[in-house]
């Protein structure tokens, strides 16, 4: 008898700080456009009609991955021969590497526009993410939390003071007691602004196993032509990344 044909996966996207799920529709869509599933996390203090960052609304990494980690659970007990592929943009991927860390694993992850956001990793030391990182705690603590125009503001205080820790010392604000050695692809947007080339690199070599990950870069030239390999962009024209996540999962060894 042949062999039975795998389930295709289904896609667990956690966003990129600010970014509203209603963002990543182009990219659910493509996942769906190729017989897979794709959901995208709830960007908490970002939807619409939902409650704000405030001196009463917090949250946190830990509050973040529990959110994340319960939905790939339900997913998991929904079809358990349907693999879950956890897909992290930006912060995201800092989130998806505490699940992968502390939760249940998801089968597979994706990291795209990945960093550790260290100062150090910027040109010139990276004077404006260090500002940040001294600013944030000074102004949550007075205020309670994260006000516009800061980044990723109006941002939780207790999420942003631990990103902001992060920032300054390049220490994640969560364990990291090994690597992660689930099947990993890690896609690094060519000129990215944000998440630069060491920072992308210090993200590797910090959080990953060397034997599990796929590293591939999204080069402009690649790019459609109304398309991009911007930070955020990306996401509006994403057939190219989903093309690439796809075929690095067929192809990755059984």
């Amino acid at each position: 008898m042949p062999a039975p044909v795998p389930a295709p996966p289904v896609v667990v996207v956690s966003a990129a700080m600010a970014v509203p799920s209603g963002y990543y529709r182009p990219l659910e869509a493509a996942f769906e456009a190729r017989g897979w599933q794709a959901r995208t996390m709830p960007t908490r203090g970002f939807e619409r009609g939902a409650p704000v960052a405030s001196r009463h609304e917090d949250w946190s990494y830990a509050s973040e991955v529990d959110a994340l980690a319960e939905v790939v659970a339900t997913l998991r007990s929904q079809d358990p021969e349907r693999p879950v592929i956890l897909l992290g943009h930006s912060l995201g991927a800092q989130l998806g590497a505490m699940h992968q860390l502390h939760r249940a694993p998801a089968d597979g992850f994706v990291t795209v526009g990945g960093g550790v956001p260290h100062h150090r990793s910027y040109p010139f030391g990276g004077p404006g993410v260090l500002f940040l990182g001294l600013s944030v705690p000074v102004v949550t603590r007075v205020l309670g939390y994260l006000p516009k125009p800061f980044f990723g503001a109006p941002g939780a205080r207790t999420l942003m003071r631990e990103w902001a820790r992060f920032a300054r010392t390049g220490r994640p604000p969560f364990e990291v007691p090994h690597r992660i050695d689930t099947p990993t692809l890690v896609v690094k947007l060519q000129g990215d602004a944000l998440a630069v080339s060491a920072a992308n690199t210090a993200y590797v070599d910090l959080f990953l196993d060397p034997d599990a990950v796929t590293r591939w870069t999204y080069l402009r030239s690649d790019a459609p032509s109304d398309g991009t390999t911007d930070h955020v962009a990306w996401v509006r024209t994403p057939d190219v990344v989903v093309d690439r996540v796809v075929s690095w999962w067929e192809d990755r060894p059984a």
